[in-house]
């Protein structure tokens, strides 16, 4: 038994595991030394105050002490993840599994909370996640960036849905057919920083591929959208001065807007369905 208690007290005091037993009122009961490293406080301090008084984030201050009173009152643990600060200021991201432990009778005397500090790794997945929602080319958002946000706004009871605007840059084929696709890629580029100018913060704008591009407007009613498909119309009309001399521009655009509770496919297609009537009439006045 001796040897036992030996092995476990090693095992606390040498884990590089953030390791704290609180007592019900949030202080700390023990404290291992990789907790002290790790946040600067000491074991002294951390006896003195409750916990979401002194490293955890001012924002998760109430969550955390709802998850504390549902640990006390339910007498059961489940893992949680949240930002803690160390005693200059310093913010890192903890994952926590949190245990309770019990009397003979079945009571909550203590909570054992094992901490693992997952900062740099939620940095990796975040630049990873960025990455896999960025068109290589262009730098903006590509399809499943879109849609993310699309069926962010969108959720029922959750998002405040939002206008589409679906444009179509005309001409580009004809780019890289006589100037090659080095030049046809200066005019997806500029397009996209074209329309990024013309975008309220919060505005989502994506390239789906090829010549297709997309403007997401968060909230937006149809006075505000069709103001920006006149204005993207017009900036995207603007000649691009570039080595191989002056490319012509322009585009098609069309509209559509979704309700919260709406298919984000089915916004999307309704946008590129008014967009592709408007290339038609254009077409057949050129003709005439």
């Amino acid at each position: 038994m001796r040897e036992r208690q030996e092995l476990v007290g090693a095992a606390f005091e040498g884990t590089d595991a953030l390791v704290l037993v609180l007592g019900m009122d949030g202080r700390a009961l023990a404290v291992n030394p990789a907790m002290t490293r790790a946040t600067g406080w000491s074991e002294q301090e951390l006896r003195e105050r409750p916990f979401w008084e002194l490293y955890v984030v001012p924002e998760d201050v109430a969550p955390a002490r709802e998850d504390w009173a549902r640990f006390v009152s339910d007498g059961v643990g489940y893992p949680v993840e949240g930002d803690w600060l160390d005693r200059c200021g310093g913010r890192r991201r903890i994952s926590m599994q949190i245990s309770v432990l019990h009397e003979a009778v079945g009571r909550p005397y203590a909570v054992v909370v094992v901490g693992v500090d997952v900062t740099e790794q939620r940095q990796r997945e975040v630049v990873l996640r960025q990455r896999a929602q960025t068109d290589a080319l262009t730098g903006v958002r590509n399809r499943a960036g879109l849609f993310e946000a699309l069926t962010a706004q969108m959720a029922p009871g959750r998002g405040g849905g939002g206008g589409v605007l679906f444009c179509d840059v005309d001409g580009l084929k004809e780019v890289n057919d006589r100037l090659g696709h080095h030049a046809g890629d200066l005019v997806l580029v500029e397009v996209a920083r074209r329309l990024r100018a013309l975008t309220r913060e919060g505005d989502v704008v994506a390239r789906l591929g090829g010549d297709e591009f997309v403007v997401f407007c968060p909230g937006a009613d149809e006075g505000r959208l069709a103001a920006l498909a006149v204005r993207v119309h017009a900036a995207l009309a603007e000649p691009l001065h570039t080595a191989d001399g002056v490319l012509v521009m322009g585009a098609s655009v069309g509209t559509a807007l979704g309700r919260p509770g709406a298919d984000p496919d089915e916004v999307l297609r309704s946008a590129d369905e008014r967009m592709y009537r408007m290339k038609t009439a254009r077409r057949a006045t050129r003709r005439r």
